[in-house]
């Protein structure tokens, strides 16, 4: 049985409510002479959020370690669009930083696609070991599209939220999915193997749960708890699909604008706030579900037979991507790389 979906990674961190007319204006080809660089960055995480707070953090560390040079304006919650519209906006002038997940990353670059195969990563610290060897290639392709990789976000850690208890794949099927409106590709690919899948755009999720549109979707036990979306969706499949895997990037554009000495100080206080988040998150996702518990949550107990049919079909999903992965190069090393970690795991040695 071949689990063939990705997981709609940018659907989890998004406010219900639609970005204003217009959005944020284009900005001048060229600061004035002696003007601050103003970095006008989107993303879809909750205003008030653990990930907004510490993006505005890292925001006021740049405009006070470059004296006011470079200065970042948050738009923050989905204001400016989902992110394939934040992705154009960032094409076309308009933004020039995006907070965004795979979804977004993929559309910049094909390669990103690796961090939606669902349960590839057994754990953070699989992923680290991969990315401490693999970040130069990411930031190198993204480079050659005009972006440059500021640091990585870390969302937590991805399960499924269903308003009906759902353990096994089949039981998945019969629900109603969200998927990604634009990617007519993997929507037919879904429904061709026997799924439901629901196309809406991010910022369009709540309102899909609220009118009966889609009963599923995988988010991050602290999303799940921070919108209070669990309350419509009160059961959690108990086998996480996936690490969260976001980045911030910036247009070459306006990266250039930004002196040398200040995009050493501006990337140290990327640094700073990748370091944070991954201090921080994995801690709350756990708190986020004993809350969650104590409020109503179910937390689906998967039998070990059916945890086997949903690695199965995920390592099927995972060999189907290869042969349709438009870089199957970044797939074979990502997996040379965790297995790698992983032998050194089993041989008592540290990475």
């Amino acid at each position: 049985m071949k689990l063939r979906f990705t997981i709609p990674i940018a659907a989890l961190l998004l406010l219900a409510a639609p970005p204003p007319a217009g959005g944020p204006r284009p900005v001048a080809a060229q600061a004035a002479p002696g003007a601050p660089v103003v970095i006008k960055l989107a993303t879809l995480v909750p205003d008030g959020s653990v990930w907004d707070k510490a993006l505005r953090a890292m925001g006021a560390e740049w405009s006070a370690q470059t004296q006011g040079r470079v200065q970042l304006r948050m738009f923050p919650g989905g204001v400016a669009g989902d992110e394939p519209d934040i992705v154009r906006k960032m094409r076309i002038g308009q933004l020039q930083a995006a907070a965004i997940t795979t979804a977004g990353l993929s559309a910049l670059d094909p390669s990103f696609k690796l961090f939606s195969i669902p349960m590839f990563f057994e754990s953070y610290d699989e992923l680290h070991a991969v990315l401490s060897v693999m970040e130069p290639v990411f930031k190198k392709r993204l480079e050659a599209k005009g972006f440059v990789l500021l640091n990585w976000g870390h969302g937590g850690w991805v399960y499924f939220f269903t308003k009906q208890p759902v353990e096994t794949v089949e039981q998945l099927k019969r629900t109603k999915m969200f998927a990604w409106a634009g990617d007519e590709m993997m929507l037919e690919h879904w429904k061709s193997n026997g799924y439901h899948p629901v196309p809406l755009a991010a910022t369009d999720i709540l309102t899909g749960l609220q009118t009966g549109m889609i009963d599923a979707y995988p988010t991050t036990p602290l999303l799940a708890l921070t919108l209070q979306w669990y309350q419509s969706t009160p059961h959690m499949v108990g086998v996480g699909l996936a690490p969260l895997v976001g980045g911030l990037v910036v247009t070459k554009q306006a990266w250039s604008k930004v002196s040398e000495a200040d995009r050493a100080k501006v990337l140290a206080a990327c640094k700073i706030a990748e370091q944070k988040l991954l201090a921080d998150v994995p801690k709350q996702d756990t708190t986020a579900i004993v809350e969650m518990q104590k409020r109503g949550l179910d937390v689906v107990k998967v039998s070990p037979a059916a945890l086997a049919e949903w690695r199965t079909a995920a390592l099927e999903f995972a060999r189907s991507l290869h042969s349709a992965m438009p870089v199957p190069e970044i797939l074979d090393q990502a997996q040379r790389e965790r297995d790698a970690y992983r032998q050194r795991l089993g041989a008592g040695t540290s990475h």
